[in-house]
């Protein structure tokens, strides 16, 4: 059976195709192949048009890219070294601002070609831009003097969406958004997502239209001859429930065009999805990677240097009262003074750039498998940031409250000897500016603020002492490790987390495979059918 052609737009370092691409059919092939891939900002496009190259090679990347990142050199001009599968990833991974001037014209015309070549099996992915939905963007938007949502043109980025899926006319789509979608509207007016769900089911236009899906609904009870239109909240996905070590909800909708999901029962599509998937920690994710320390921001950045001023700020810490029950307080104090005893007899201090892949021993099988790749040496992307010294002393204060309570700190449990000079600190407003990922647990979402400073995103090792890397961040949102982010380290951060997990991207793309080419029974149709074979 032919593969389904994807369009990806709005596509970031590329999540959503990245496990478009590794669906397989029943015969073991792939069920998909990405024909074009578009995002606009260049540092994400140069990691997008990486990706894509690594693709024309089935799978098997080239010795000549693990010998690249194994040993750190300068990356090889690959044009030069494969210029037909360069020429490929050009043609497929585009850097476009979709509605931009003079691009319609351009892009209308591959989309055109991608139509007639494919015969109608085409799948359209994507997530516009989402800062306008966002409860930190509307909240940023509203401290904006003369701020108009209705003026915003954020707010309508969907509807480029919606014309390249007139143009295309797929026979199905995925569009991916935050939650904060769900309640964002214009100046109070109607809700932008009832907006969005009615422009999708292309009922009011002489194009496509599509019976829409929730891939994850709440559960409800309905007579069996009533058809369950999916409600809002029904859109929302929870990675965690999918085996993905991180709490990132998100608005996924699927959409089949109307003649071919006539025969879909909802059942089954809500079973296609089943919470079936082992969950999976951030001790799963990270707990095997190499030992790193942090960077010194403002001082000499020798590992004596660092050795100093971190058992400062442990010894510190070590003196302080938590705040905590009698018995919370004696194990905290026990388990600071142990970490301080750790550094203090530690032989050699941890690197800040990982020289190795550590173990996966932690993962479980699903996530070990699609993240570990053997042929890698060393991870890229995996070097700490700079942090100044009293941050470093909140930092070890966050890991060991939260492994002995359990929880990350509030801006209320840190000793008044930790506070910052922050002039909202105590009004509640940001409570969690300091928040410590916990070993045992999801980590929270992963988002592009991940860029700034690293203070919500701390690293559970109190001895490590710092914030994630590029690459454990990666790592909490499924990229695989020979996934290499291109930019400067800023950059890559902000591409990681404004990222789709690409493994709940490939679950994505299964679900949908399987409502295409009609292999979808619920849980109810086969245990019937199970019953009438023993029957017979």
């Amino acid at each position: 059976m032919p593969r389904y052609a994807v369009v990806d737009i709005f596509a970031g370092p590329g999540g959503l195709a990245e496990g478009f691409s590794n669906v397989r059919d029943n015969n073991g092939k792939y069920a998909f192949s990405i024909d074009l891939s578009i995002e606009k900002e260049a540092t994400a496009h140069t990691t997008l048009l990486l990706r894509s190259f690594l693709r024309q090679f089935k799978g098997s990347p080239p010795e000549l890219y693990y010998d690249f990142i194994n040993s750190g050199s300068q990356e090889p001009e690959w044009s030069k070294e494969f210029p037909d599968e360069w020429k490929r990833a050009e043609r497929e991974a585009w850097q476009l601002e979709l509605g931009g001037e003079g691009s319609t014209a351009l892009l209308d015309a591959r989309l055109d070609e991608i139509r007639e070549a494919n015969s109608g099996r085409v799948v359209l992915i994507g997530g516009p831009p989402c800062q306008a939905y966002s409860l930190v963007g509307r909240a940023r938007n509203q401290g904006k003097e003369g701020y108009v949502a209705s003026k915003d043109n954020r707010h309508f980025l969907y509807k480029e969406y919606i014309r390249i899926l007139d143009r295309l006319q797929p026979a199905a789509f995925v569009m991916e958004n935050v939650k904060g979608m769900l309640s964002s509207s214009i100046d109070g007016e109607r809700r932008i997502f009832d907006q969005v769900l009615e422009d999708l089911r292309g009922h009011q236009r002489d194009a496509g239209r599509y019976r829409l899906f929730a891939l994850s609904p709440l559960p409800r009870r309905l007579p069996k001859t009533e058809t369950a239109v999916p409600r809002s909240r029904d859109f929302v996905m929870r990675a965690e429930d999918f085996g993905i070590p991180q709490a990132r909800h998100r608005v996924i909708v699927v959409g089949v065009r109307e003649d071919l999901a006539r025969d879909i029962s909802d059942q089954a599509v809500a079973d296609l999805i089943e919470r079936r998937r082992a969950e999976a920690t951030v001790r799963d994710a990270i707990g095997g990677m190499p030992k790193l320390r942090s960077g010194l921001s403002r001082s000499a950045d020798g590992p004596d240097e660092w050795r100093a001023v971190v058992s400062s700020a442990m010894a510190k810490v070590s003196s302080l009262d938590p705040g905590l029950t009698e018995d919370e307080k004696l194990s905290f104090t026990s388990k600071a003074k142990h970490y301080l005893t750790l550094l203090q007899k530690m032989n050699v201090v941890p690197p800040r750039e990982g020289d190795s892949t550590g173990s996966s021993k932690l993962c479980s099988e699903d996530l070990s498998n699609w993240l570990v790749d053997r042929k890698l040496t060393r991870l890229p992307n995996n070097q700490t940031r700079g942090h100044m010294a009293e941050d470093l002393a909140r930092y070890f204060f966050a890991a060991v409250f939260g492994e002995v309570v359990g929880r990350s700190p509030k801006a209320t449990d840190f000793p008044s000897e930790l506070a910052p000079n922050h002039n909202n600190w105590s009004t509640g407003k940001f409570s969690d500016r300091f928040r410590v990922q916990l070993w045992d647990a999801a980590s929270t979402t992963i988002t592009s603020h991940i860029s700034k400073d690293g203070h919500y995103f701390i690293h559970p090792d109190p001895l490590q002492c710092r914030s994630l890397s590029v690459r454990e961040a990666a790592r909490l949102q499924t990229f695989p490790d020979n996934y290499l982010f291109k930019g400067n380290r800023t950059q890559q951060y902000v591409q990681v987390g404004n990222a789709v997990p690409p493994l709940l991207a490939m679950w994505i793309g299964e679900a949908l495979h399987s409502l295409l080419t009609g292999k979808v029974e619920s849980n109810e149709q086969k245990r019937e059918a199970g019953e009438l074979a023993r029957v017979g």
